[in-house]
């Protein structure tokens, strides 16, 4: 299995994760695991109580475990929050394999007019287009396209053959995965005597601070002014986010949702994989749309809707349960109806 090379010893790491050894500190460590697939000299961690009894039987060196674990036999570091320890060493990896990428390479187009900041990285076979600025430390990768007037903030990293269009903005620490298109035309046309004529698509894409977006995610751009991630959002592989939608902070898009054109996301709010959302409704502060889900109007502030044409969770279940009881209920009203009938001829033939 291929890795990525790291080596740091216990108490480095303790260190860098706010973390408490109770173990050998000196012990080095080479890589990251999950809990079933440790070897030797891999970290990994636990935070499920149900993963508790796999700590002593994993072949990793040391594990991350809440502050009230104790590992007979192995080197632990204890910390408040193991999974966010554990994703911060992650992000530490990967930064070592990210950081490989170093440089212009001679096989991208840039444009003079373009301007580049500090140790900033283009990959072979990208374009970079007139009036393009690009932050300190931002990484683009092979095959990407970035269109004119376009502002790409610092540290961010774009992988490969991601098409960002003309007049986007893009804030920074931002990672854009594989495939994703942001600024296509958003889906406007109007029918002239029969036939379909197309309404320009004049707005921008505006993409704020520690947004994450997946593969094959297409994100609109506006009719007029911005369609707007805001900052913090994370976005699942291949969703579509239409014209002038509005999606605020810390938010949770989750794949296959699409978002129809001038629709409200408000902060702290979660769609799950594979629901839909009609256009100019609002999804208020704080909710959940449940997993295929086709939302058909707004939805209040901290509710959690399911079903099509979504309900409250409580209601949908239960009308949901009543579904799956149909041929029973089918067979109670053909039973009923037969005792009619025959209740009925019992009647008609004594007042004959």
């Amino acid at each position: 299995m291929n890795r990525i090379v790291m080596r740091k010893t216990l108490a480095e790491i303790a260190e860098f994760i706010e973390g408490e050894v109770i173990g050998d500190r000196n012990l080095v460590i080479t890589g990251l695991c999950g809990i079933k697939e440790g070897q030797e000299g891999d970290l990994t961690f636990v935070a499920n109580s149900k993963y508790f009894p796999l700590a002593e039987k994993t072949r990793a060196s040391a594990i991350i475990t809440p502050r009230e674990m104790t590992v007979s036999g192995k080197s632990i570091i204890r910390t408040d929050n193991p999974s966010l320890a554990f994703a911060k060493m992650a992000s530490l990896v990967l930064g070592i394999e990210h950081h490989q990428i170093q440089g212009i390479h001679p096989a991208s187009a840039i444009a003079p007019t373009a301007k580049l900041g500090k140790n900033v990285a283009v990959g072979p076979f990208t374009v970079i287009e007139d009036h393009v600025r690009v932050g300190d430390e931002t990484v683009i990768t092979s095959g990407c396209f970035i269109g004119h007037h376009t502002s790409i903030g610092e540290k961010n990293f774009i992988f490969p053959n991601t098409i960002i269009r003309e007049r986007i903005s893009i804030g920074n620490r931002v990672i854009i995965h594989s495939g994703t298109v942001i600024g296509s035309d958003g889906f406007g046309f109007t029918n002239h005597q029969g036939a379909l004529e197309k309404i320009p698509q004049l707005g921008t894409v505006i993409i704020e601070d520690d947004v994450e977006i997946g593969a094959c995610v297409t994100i609109d751009r506006a009719r007029f002014d911005k369609t707007s991630i805001g900052r913090g959002t994370k976005i699942d592989n291949l969703v579509h986010i239409a014209h002038n939608v509005i999606i605020e902070e810390n938010c949770i898009i989750i794949a296959q949702v699409g978002i129809s054109g001038s629709v409200r996301v408000q902060k702290n709010s979660i769609l799950a994989g594979q629901s839909g959302v009609n256009g100019h409704l609002t999804i208020g502060e704080g909710s959940v749309v449940m997993s295929r889900t086709g939302v058909t109007k707004s939805v209040p502030p901290h509710t959690t809707v399911f079903g099509f044409p979504a309900k409250p969770e409580r209601i949908a279940k239960k009308v949901n349960a009543h579904v799956q009881r149909l041929p029973h209920y089918v067979k109670v009203i053909n039973d009923l109806k037969k005792r009619i009938e025959e209740l009925e001829a019992k009647l008609n033939n004594k007042q004959a």
